[in-house]
């Protein structure tokens, strides 16, 4: 950069690196979602179209950025972790939360036709995004079980909300109403009692979330190149053949607190 008389105002800007040495997760969530699947008609409670495209997103975004280890999605959100030791943007809050949030909403509207063909996309879609460090193993693993329960929570909260609107003929206020005060073992009972709905057997990956991990590959190529970072499927989505997402358990804590999309 040139040097000017102008240049003081760098001055303002602020240090934002996140201390060394810790657990960096970079968590993107749906901003104005609620409008935004309601404008496009996703299916309640769950559109499976929708989260195989928030799957091919991270899983681009995994890609992309090599210190990238794994990643968690559930409903609207995901969550990413950096390997301890990362260096990517100098560890700047601003730079990982904008670099994260823009690259996922970028393959998520470059991807948005091939999963749904014949749904053209009439409203942007927008993600925020927050950066934060953890001190120790413990705390990511508290962070993403935390995350899980939250999936779990919402999802019986949502699988018996529209049960109730879409096969009881109950309003959402009326369905609200109904919910209100409820905790787990009400909702299950609900589901079977009124619509013969086993919760258990719901899919995996509407209960839990979806994770992606990355691994270490040994390849042996022709030229004998050194081990390298690859992704495999487990269960593959249509155009996302590279992480593995699978549905985990991670941990069986469990708070209380409701979230309709």
């Amino acid at each position: 950069m040139a040097h000017s008389k102008y240049e003081y105002v760098k001055a303002f800007e602020r240090e934002d690196k996140l201390l060394p040495n810790t657990w960096i997760v970079v968590r993107v969530d749906g901003k104005g979602f609620h409008k935004f699947t309601k404008e496009h008609q996703f299916t309640k409670p769950n559109d499976i179209t929708a989260l195989q495209l928030m799957n091919h997103a991270a899983a681009a975004v995994m890609k992309e950025i090599d210190d990238l280890t794994l990643a968690y999605g559930q409903s609207d959100e995901y969550s990413f972790l950096f390997k301890r030791n990362t260096d990517y943007y100098s560890r700047r809050e601003v730079k990982l939360a904008s670099v994260i949030g823009s690259l996922f909403t970028a393959h998520y509207v470059l991807a948005w036709s091939r999963f749904f063909p014949d749904k053209p996309l009439t409203k942007p879609p927008a993600f925020d995004a927050r950066a934060v460090p953890y001190p120790s193993i413990e705390n990511v693993r508290d962070y993403f079980a935390w995350r899980q329960a939250d999936c779990h929570i919402n999802n019986l909260y949502n699988t018996s909300f529209w049960a109730l609107v879409l096969k009881g003929g109950l309003t959402e206020n009326v369905a609200m109403k109904r919910l209100s005060k409820t905790v787990a073992k009400d909702k299950n009972e609900l589901l079977f009692s009124e619509f013969g709905i086993n919760y258990n057997d719901e899919p995996e990956m509407f209960k839990k979330g979806s994770t992606l991990v990355k691994e270490l590959v040994r390849r042996v190529p022709e030229n004998r190149s050194p081990r390298r970072a690859a992704c495999r499927s487990s269960m593959p989505t249509p155009s996302t053949p590279s992480c593995a997402t699978t549905a985990r358990t991670m941990s069986s804590k469990k708070s209380r607190g409701r979230k309709r999309s």
